[in-house]
């Protein structure tokens, strides 16, 4: 932002330089980006008087001129532009004057001929003093202005110019009256703010208002102006102020609603009242709804903006920027002057979306005083009445109090203080430097009991309050101790667990992502599965294709394995850790440490020895990777998983002590051709219960000095009975002693009875203290045939 030093100084006006009072600002935590004066340098210039203006003999667009400088002594001037008239207060370049660079070059002014006619200096438009051009011409000065005074004097243009870096959190810094606010309470000075006092109004016009949407817009405020005299020009005073800011200045209404909103913060809009059909309706768009723009932008609008209305349709987009229909010209006489207060969820991201970026959004996105509404109205009528002597209609008030920001008292421990500054301070001069910030603050003798402005929208905590007494009590004055160090003893090791996993894939052969955890909405649409939960929309996205928090990392992934393929790596293999969000507020919003994968392509690379595709079995053995090797393979089992995402004969959950740590398997192909990719495998755990898992099966044991025995059984099934249904009811009836057990062979045949399969495993028995005896494995192997034989209908095997 942008701001004039001298109207700073019209508030509060400290015994400090420029220099200091640019640093004491940015160590109050607004950055001074940069300090320039109003115009470049130049020298000669003044205000003279145009005195004759008669046509150049030798040339049609050329006059010659005598103007008045104040010397005793007129020069003659020979000047091309349009507006040069007799009368005309004017810049006078003399003789010898140096004008800001051209070229990177100083101009310098010298007594010279136009066409046989002697010139001696040349009569200045503003860009040749280093100001913005508003017309084609000469810079036109007022009638008042003293002639031979020196233009850098009379139009202020050596005043400082500061370039004051406002970081999102303090949008009540965004006017004079703000800035104005922080150097009154780091100086310790009063602060002179300008008298506004409400015009009675004269007339009995009013505007109906009908708020549609008061949870946007909780306050909204109309006044109806008339009569207004549109010859009236901006006073200096204010033109002084706009040009010293770095704002250009237009028609004195529009010139009224920009100095408001630089000097105390509140956008102001002002409506043609003439070209208002029917009440005024504050809503949300249409969807498809049209608003052609005061930038001659035509938009077409979604539904979800905030908008002004009348009978016919949009009047302007809320917040952002009026449209062209009720626009203000220099024809208008009666207008609507607006003053509201939007939410801040209701205006931020929507120019943005447009290519739209305004003083008045970048205001509202940030927050504005709630209470101020009514003061800037009462202020930019006081000037409209003042200058163009317009009659002042009735305010139209429509607010719901319940919707409005509630500032909340906080509760400030005495010891916090101490705790996060490192320094003790009287709790004396705490009350005094909250209460200086408007913070109503008391002391009970334990803590401060604090209540934040309406201007405060970024103190919501106890450390809020911490951060504002550090500002203002001086970052220089905190002398720096050593902390205090606590020895914890106590080690945790999820970092280094999490390392392991990821050492285990990279191993493996995959690649560590990093992506967002927001996600396209249309993407995580495809993942719709009431196992998974809701989905948590975002209020205010980066960009429209990572609208929503993810549910599942593979929303991350699956943009990035597209990326890959679409650049001719044909075998892609990625990991990424992360959070996983589920839930549609932020109240109830659960977020789970997880660890992902995905895979397409060859199972290894391409060589001369193996070309075929990676199958769920090479999945398979990745994800058990992950698994702590001394894990007892018996704990370990797989259920056919029901995920709508995942295809549902070559999927599968991982199992663990009868819990599920995760899912893995094919994505399903509807949603790989969606996404127009391969046949891809992918797979997701929660990382706390992988790590819980290591952590359980970390602890070193020697190996057994006693043999183990392997058994393996055969069972004649029904083709229906799937494998890992008997692997649970083996565990549980071959005893403590099993310490491993696997499927090793599967046959159908003619051998065998017409819907019949035969299943045989392996079973491996060990005991760490002596050797198993041969009785207690035919028990355990009796035990097995007969539970298997009474729940599934298993018949042993003899061959």
């Amino acid at each position: 932002m942008k701001i004039s030093e001298n109207w700073l100084r019209q508030w509060v006006n400290p015994a400090n330089t420029s220099d200091e009072l640019g640093q004491q600002l940015t160590m109050a935590g607004l950055e001074l980006d940069g300090a320039d004066t109003v115009a470049p340098e130049f020298s000669g210039v003044v205000v003279g008087e145009v005195i004759t203006c008669e046509q150049h003999p030798d040339a049609d667009r050329l006059r010659v001129t005598t103007v008045n400088i104040g010397t005793g002594e007129n020069l003659q001037i020979v000047c091309g532009a349009p507006n040069v008239r007799t009368g005309l207060k004017v810049a006078v370049a003399t003789v010898g004057a140096v004008l800001p660079p051209i070229d990177g070059k100083p101009f310098n002014i010298k007594k010279g001929k136009l066409r046989g006619i002697e010139s001696q200096g040349m009569l200045c438009g503003a860009s040749e003093i280093g100001l913005v051009d508003e017309i084609d011409g000469l810079l036109e000065l007022p009638d008042d202005a003293p002639i031979g005074v020196d233009v850098r004097d009379y139009l202020g243009l050596d005043a400082m110019i500061f370039d004051i870096a406002i970081t999102p959190n303090r949008g009540d810094c965004f006017s004079a009256l703000g800035l104005a606010r922080e150097i009154s309470v780091i100086n310790r000075l009063p602060l002179n703010r300008p008298e506004i006092t409400a015009i009675t109004p004269s007339t009995d016009k009013k505007v109906n208002v009908n708020v549609l949407n008061d949870e946007a817009c909780p306050r909204y405020l109309a006044q109806y102006i008339s009569n207004i005299d549109r010859t009236a020009k901006s006073p200096k005073w204010l033109v002084g102020n706009l040009v010293a800011s770095s704002m250009r200045t237009h028609n004195f209404l529009v010139d009224v609603t920009n100095y408001v909103l630089l000097e105390l913060g509140q956008p102001l809009h002002a409506f043609d009242a003439d070209k208002i059909q029917g009440d005024i309706v504050v809503r949300l768009a249409n969807q498809g709804e049209t608003l052609e723009l005061l930038n001659e932008q035509t938009i077409t609008l979604t539904g979800d903006e905030l908008v002004i209305a009348d009978d016919v349709g949009a009047l302007a987009l809320a917040g952002i920027m009026g449209g062209m229909r009720s626009s203000v010209t220099d024809e208008t006489t009666n207008i609507v002057l607006e003053s509201a207060h939007f939410n801040q969820l209701a205006i931020a991201a929507r120019a943005r979306r447009f290519g739209l970026h305004t003083d008045a959004s970048q205001r509202f996105e940030r927050g504005v005083d709630f209470e101020l509404p009514l003061t800037a109205l009462h202020r930019a009528t006081a000037l409209i009445h003042a200058v163009t002597g317009a009659e002042v209609g009735q305010i139209t008030t429509v607010e719901n109090l319940d919707k409005l920001p509630k500032r909340n008292p906080i509760h400030l421990p005495y010891a916090k203080i101490e705790q996060l500054l490192g320094v003790a301070l009287p709790s004396d001069e705490v009350v005094d430097i909250l209460n200086r910030l408007e913070i109503t603050t008391q002391f009970d003798g334990d803590k401060f009991i604090c209540q934040p402005p309406s201007h405060r929208f970024d103190m919501n905590i106890a450390e809020d309050l911490v951060e504002e007494i550090a500002r203002i009590y001086g970052y220089d004055n905190i002398r720096p101790r050593l902390p205090e160090f606590a020895v914890d003893m106590s080690y945790d090791d999820t970092a280094d667990l999490t390392h392991e996993l990821k050492l285990s894939l990279a191993a493996s052969g995959y690649f560590e992502a990093v992506s967002f955890s927001f996600s396209d909405a249309k993407i995580e649409a495809l993942f719709n599965d009431d196992k998974l939960g809701s989905v948590l929309p975002l209020a205010n996205p980066i960009s429209a294709d990572l609208a929503v928090m993810r549910r599942t990392l593979l929303s991350s992934l699956l943009p990035v394995v597209s990326y890959n393929l679409n650049r001719q790596q044909s075998r892609v293999r990625l990991f990424e850790t992360g959070l996983s969000f589920v839930g549609q507020d932020i109240d109830n919003l659960v977020q789970t440490p997880s660890l992902a994968m995905v895979a397409t392509g060859l199972v290894a690379e391409e060589g001369i020895y193996d070309k075929r595709a990676m199958d769920f079995f090479d999945l398979k053995r990745d994800v058990e990777s992950l698994l702590p090797q001394g894990l007892n393979k018996t704990s370990l089992s797989y259920e056919r998983a029901d995920l709508a995402f995942l295809h549902p004969g070559q999927s599968a959950y991982l199992v663990v002590n009868g819990a599920r740590l995760g899912w893995f398997g094919q994505l399903h192909p509807t949603i790989a051709k969606a996404l127009d990719l391969p046949t891809v495998w992918v797979g997701q755990f929660a990382i706390e219960d992988l790590i819980d898992l290591h952590r359980a099966t970390n602890a070193i044991t020697a190996p057994s000095k006693f043999p183990s025995v392997r058994r393996d059984l055969a069972f004649l099934v029904d083709t229906s009975v799937e494998w890992q249904d008997f692997i649970v009811d083996i565990r549980a009836a071959a005893g403590k002693y099993l310490t491993d057990l696997w499927l090793f062979d599967v046959y159908q045949g003619d051998r065998l009875p017409e819907g019949k399969k035969s299943l045989a495993f392996a079973m491996l028995f060990q005991n760490a203290d002596a050797t198993l005896e041969d009785d207690v494995i035919k028990k355990a192997m009796d035990d097995v045939a007969s539970r298997l034989s009474d729940k599934h209908g298993a018949k042993l095997r003899d061959s």
